[in-house]
């Protein structure tokens, strides 16, 4: 079995793809990927921010204040083209045809409206489904400040003096108070994300290898000669086993190594207070406890992977095969971000969302240990029923020579 072991990583550690895969992509790929989408996204939100948007208004008039505000705004430049809009149906025609990004259409009866103690309805054309809907509430900030100056003005023609306004119209106010500290409110919002990261790549440290020990090994017919050896294929599946599980917890540990070190150089470079608040209080014992748990994730991963390999015919059908498993890990994952999905002694028994909630309440600070201990057990009885179920498949004649 060791002799296997030893044979099967010194010819991984020459594959420069498999050292890509479970070396460079946890080191510097993906935080720089990760980067790469941050930095992208924060420049469209700033483009869009930035952006100025033509506008048609229609019976502006009527309420002069709130027109005056439009028209002075950094973000609105009124329409100066030859078109006329008279009517909703003329604003949505030139916002589906591109003469104006926005159409406020405005009752004539706005202010008389509110003598007859009746609501006044302002309509906002504009399409929804690109990604500058925050023009409606941009002109909906703007409308509420022009609906405010109009109660102020009809509260104190009432007689009602100003500072009884806000008593008057909010009587009540309700206050929040919090009981979470910012680690664990940061945390729960950031944790969640942090197993998106971590469990796709140790899966991706077992797969990869994976491959080339089970069909790989068929497809260049260095399989017979394995089996002729003197040894089991007990052994035999142990000792790739053991190959596979290796590389998968050298990727997990760079892994967490890697963001460890990101996080730190995030910290002492970056001016990001969110990721200060949230990870400055997560010690290295942390650190520690996410890798422990992501071993018998490891292991389930590779001894299901090793079968998935063994069963393929070809390095492409591998392939094939392991795609759906690479997809499969992520609804897990997806399961423990949902609402009101908090880690108990029921989730605890739940693979990969188990360890997923688990690094989210270590990142928050709450993690309760008892629990812990609990998912490594569950996990490690799974991955060892999985190592049993890969050995009873490699010693079946039809799987092997299909």
């Amino acid at each position: 079995m060791f002799e296997v072991f030893k044979k099967e990583l010194k010819e991984l550690l020459r594959d420069k793809k498999t050292l890509l895969f479970v070396v460079a992509l946890p080191v510097a790929v993906f935080p720089l990927l990760f980067a790469v989408v941050a930095f992208i996204s924060s420049q469209a939100a700033l483009d869009a921010e930035q952006k100025v948007h033509t506008y048609a208004i229609i019976n502006g008039d009527f309420a002069p204040e709130f027109t005056e505000k439009v028209f002075y705004h950094k973000s609105f430049e009124q329409y100066k083209g030859a078109k006329t809009f008279n009517s909703i149906e003329e604003l949505k025609e030139g916002v589906i045809a591109g003469d104006i990004d926005m159409g406020i259409y405005l009752p004539t009866n706005a202010k008389q409206a509110l003598n007859d103690a009746q609501q006044s309805k302002w309509e906002v054309v504009f399409n929804d489904a690109k990604s500058i809907n925050f023009l409606f509430q941009r002109v909906k900030e703007l409308a509420k400040e022009y609906s405010d100056s109009l109660q102020t003005e009809k509260l104190i023609s009432f007689g009602i003096e100003k500072e009884a306004h806000l008593a008057l119209l909010t009587p009540i106010e309700v206050v929040k108070v919090d009981t979470a500290d910012k680690r664990e409110n940061l945390g729960e919002k950031l944790g969640g994300f942090l197993p998106y990261l971590l469990i796709p790549i140790v899966l991706m440290g077992a797969t990869y290898p994976a491959i080339d020990l089970g069909a790989g090994e068929k497809e260049r017919g260095t399989l017979e000669t394995l089996l002729l050896t003197p040894i089991t294929r007990t052994e035999l599946v142990l000792g790739k086993f053991i190959t596979l599980l290796t590389t998968s917890i050298a990727s997990t540990t760079i892994t967490v190594l890697s963001m460890g070190g990101w996080i730190a150089v995030a910290l002492a470079f970056a001016d990001l207070e969110v990721i200060k608040t949230a990870f400055s209080s997560l010690a290295v014992s942390d650190l520690l406890m996410i890798f422990v748990l992501l071993l018998p994730i490891a292991a389930i991963f590779s001894a299901l992977a090793l079968a998935i390999s063994i069963y393929a015919r070809t390095f492409k059908e591998a392939q094939n095969y392991m795609a759906p498993l690479s997809m499969g890990v992520f609804f897990p994952i997806i399961v423990s971000i949902m609402p009101n999905v908090e880690l108990t002694a029921k989730t605890a028994f739940i693979p990969v969302t188990n360890v997923a909630l688990a690094i989210k309440e270590i990142v928050k600070g709450t993690v309760d240990y008892t629990l812990v201990g609990l998912i490594f057990l569950a996990t490690a009885i799974i991955a060892g029923a999985l190592l049993a179920f890969c050995v009873k498949w490699f010693n079946r004649e039809d799987v092997l020579f299909r």
